[in-house]
């Protein structure tokens, strides 16, 4: 994050503020399961293998359909090039569409498990050589940085350096608030508001040219 400046800051942050807010859709529809945090499944995968219940099932299946998002976006972007952020973009705002289309109220069903092939695709709008830049979902990571960025400023580093991935883990924060609010006052309908959120990022995209880092 440190390598961007504002504009591409402000930019990240929607996107973890996004997968803040269909993750918490995700928990809640799933009881306790997680659309963009594998970290927490695999935890949840283990403890459902150690108990001989269908948690493992849940989880591993989770786990898979985010890997193959994560490719899934990869191959877009790619072949996509230049507009490879619009692109992802628009395609999360359909496939968001289609997930409220199938009816979220399975526990989990297809639609559940179809986010996190999302938000893994999500992780790969801020791609570039094959590589992520920005997991926009890592934030066991961002608190990391966070925390040496503190210690560098504490040893004679830059003092605020710390303050940019502090803003990527209150995005997502945040996010998971309006979502968790949003979903246990209306339900799954509310992902809508994620299909309008990822075509605005997707036209905030096409408007701030990619600079490399």
């Amino acid at each position: 994050m440190t390598r961007y400046d504002s504009t591409d800051r402000a930019f990240a942050i929607g996107l973890a503020a996004l997968a803040g807010y269909v993750d918490a859709i995700g928990f809640l529809a799933t009881g306790g399961f997680f659309v963009s945090f594998m970290s927490g499944n695999t935890t949840r995968l283990g403890v459902g293998l150690a108990s001989l219940s269908g948690e493992a099932a849940v989880a591993i299946r989770l786990i898979v359909m985010f890997v193959g998002g994560v490719a899934l976006g990869s191959l877009v972007a790619r072949a996509a090039g230049q507009w490879r952020r619009p692109v992802i973009l628009i395609l999360i705002a359909a496939l968001l569409g289609g997930c409220v289309l199938l009816d979220g109220r399975a526990q989990p069903g297809p639609a559940v498990a179809f986010l996190a092939l999302i938000m893994g695709m999500e992780n790969t709008v801020l791609s570039g050589d094959g590589e992520v830049r920005v997991g926009i979902t890592y934030m066991t990571g961002t608190l990391v940085r966070v925390g040496q960025q503190i210690a560098a400023a504490i040893t004679g580093g830059p003092g605020g350096g710390w303050i940019p991935h502090l803003m990527l883990w209150a995005g997502l924060m945040c996010g998971a608030w309006i979502g968790a609010a949003a979903y246990m006052a209306l339900g799954f309908s509310v992902l809508w508001a994620g299909v309008g959120a990822a075509l605005a990022l997707a036209v905030v995209s096409m408007v701030i040219p990619e600079r490399a880092t």
